[in-house]
């Protein structure tokens, strides 16, 4: 392996005499005499054949090429003080990252929120967020792509190693555009008066597991989507009608863009969970669980 002539040392000397603005001030953050230091930047000019600095006054001042050897530098030297924090996290049992999955069902603010608020006290956890749907959010847990799954609908699979607890039940409301035809009647619909229209279908994201479908209206064409963002889209652009939670289309519902469909049959609501593997003992994971299932 070939030895580069730009050392860590090297990269922080550089940055003290940048940021300081002399060698003589530069050798007194370091703690070095201000010979070492010229020594360093001399012998690293030779070997690279540049001008790193050069004077103006009294002031040690960079060249283009001093600057772009000292911007770059700065990213090694921040990877390097990221990497020996992450060994020390790791040590001391902190994961250096946490991969989350969310379903797309879910409202994905407050789970910001709250890991905001985890990110505050944890400053070197890396986090990693994804969007899943339906069966898909199982499948990436049990794949051990992500440690945690947030808004996981039921049922649970039944698949050991697995912990699971329920956050939340969703009310799930029938919905179209305010210019829809079902939108204009006053009567409650019957589910087989649905079939003639057509609905908008979020797929599942499930790779290799059989994908699930959720209130789904047989029978009826479908159009499909990747995501509940999507769906609401689509529904409010008169594409067709669908199942929402709720909570996630009061905005919508208030002015008027989307209207609820009474049914004859009101859907029971869904259940959604947080999961994750038992064998993962990583304190980062186990308190940022606390931190989401606290009200």
């Amino acid at each position: 392996m070939l030895s580069s002539p730009i050392t860590v040392e090297a990269l922080l000397v550089l940055d003290a005499i940048e940021y300081r603005g002399s060698y003589a001030a530069a050798a007194e953050q370091l703690n070095k005499v201000p010979s070492a230091l010229s020594y360093i930047v001399q012998k690293l000019e030779e070997q690279l054949n540049v001008t790193i600095f050069q004077r103006q006054g009294r002031r040690a001042v960079l060249t283009p090429a001093g600057k772009h050897l000292l911007a770059e530098g700065r990213k090694v030297l921040s990877t390097i003080n990221s990497l020996a924090e992450q060994t020390q996290t790791i040590a001391n049992g902190w994961e250096p990252k946490i991969r989350i999955a969310c379903d797309s069902i879910i409202d994905i603010k407050p789970v910001f929120k709250r890991l905001q608020l985890f990110l505050d006290k944890h400053k070197n956890i890396e986090i990693d967020v994804q969007e899943e749907v339906m069966n898909g959010t199982w499948e990436v847990l049990i794949d051990d792509r992500v440690d945690l799954v947030i808004g996981a609908p039921s049922p649970v699979p039944n698949q050991k190693g697995i912990r699971a607890t329920k956050i939340g039940e969703l009310e799930i409301v029938l919905v179209a555009n305010s210019a829809h035809e079902l939108s204009l009647g006053k009567q409650k619909v019957k589910p087989e008066q649905l079939t003639k229209y057509r609905s908008v279908i979020v797929h599942d994201s499930a790779r290799h597991e059989i994908p699930w479908s959720v209130n789904m209206i047989e029978g009826s064409q479908h159009f499909f989507v990747s995501s509940i963002a999507q769906k609401i889209d689509a529904i409010v652009a008169g594409i067709g009608i669908g199942y929402l939670p709720k909570n996630l289309i009061e905005s919508h519902t208030d002015s008027e863009k989307l209207v609820i469909i009474e049914l004859e049959e009101k859907l029971p609501p869904q259940d959604v969970f947080m999961a994750w593997k038992i064998t993962n003992k990583g304190k980062g994971l186990s308190e940022l669980r606390y931190i989401l299932s606290t009200k």
